[in-house]
């Protein structure tokens, strides 16, 4: 058994994403594929710190947390029109004795841009099951490993007037770490942290 942070250490280096998300309200299916990088931040990172802080958490209840950057692109985009890319930051708050379920936090939200809190927990399969509320809309993820190099999502967000969607990804590993000399290379491929504002598929950003 493995608890939440030793999850997002297994998910540290470049993955490829492909995503099929169903739009139930429009009974419509949209693909896409993104390029993820996520880098593990300890729990004394500043980062890591200033994020507990913002959200009135004591810093040393976290164990740590990650960096995600994304690029990536869907089926219905109009050329020049549309950007799914952008950053986060997020900290893992335990229960306390219990590593295996607690708070995520979020630098900012992926479904709507504000600062956001989720709850998480391990399941008895391994998996990582992430459970989200915002004002306008909620959102419910699992996230397993099929083996060390292939991940695999499922996620449903749900509009409090009744449109929902359900994406399924599977994420397949480029590179096994990060390293911290080449983040500089990433930031300049993708550019400014733009958020997309139109689809929602993951509390965690990517």
């Amino acid at each position: 058994m493995i608890d939440a942070m030793e999850f997002f250490q297994l998910s540290a280096g470049k993955w490829r994403s492909q995503r099929v998300t169903h739009h139930l309200a429009f009974k419509r299916s949209e693909t896409g594929e993104s390029d993820i990088q996520v880098e593990t931040l300890e729990a004394n990172h500043p980062e890591i710190i200033e994020l507990c802080q913002y959200h009135e958490i004591d810093p040393s209840l976290s164990v740590g947390g990650s960096r995600v950057r994304w690029l990536g692109t869907m089926a219905w985009d109009r050329e020049n029109e549309e950007n799914h890319q952008g950053k986060t930051i997020f900290a893992i708050v335990p229960d306390g004795d219990n590593p295996r379920a607690g708070k995520l936090l979020r630098e900012r939200g992926y479904a709507e841009i504000v600062p956001v809190v989720g709850l998480f927990h391990m399941d008895d399969e391994d998996g990582l099951v992430l459970t989200t509320e915002y004002e306008t809309m909620s959102s419910i993820e699992r996230f397993w490993f099929a083996s060390p190099n292939m991940r695999l999502r499922t996620s449903t967000v749900k509009r409090f007037g009744g449109f929902s969607t359900a994406s399924f990804c599977s994420e397949s590993r480029i590179e096994s770490s990060v390293e911290v000399s080449g983040t500089e290379q990433v930031t300049e491929r993708l550019g400014q942290d733009i958020l997309e504002k139109k689809q929602f598929y993951s509390v965690l950003g990517w």
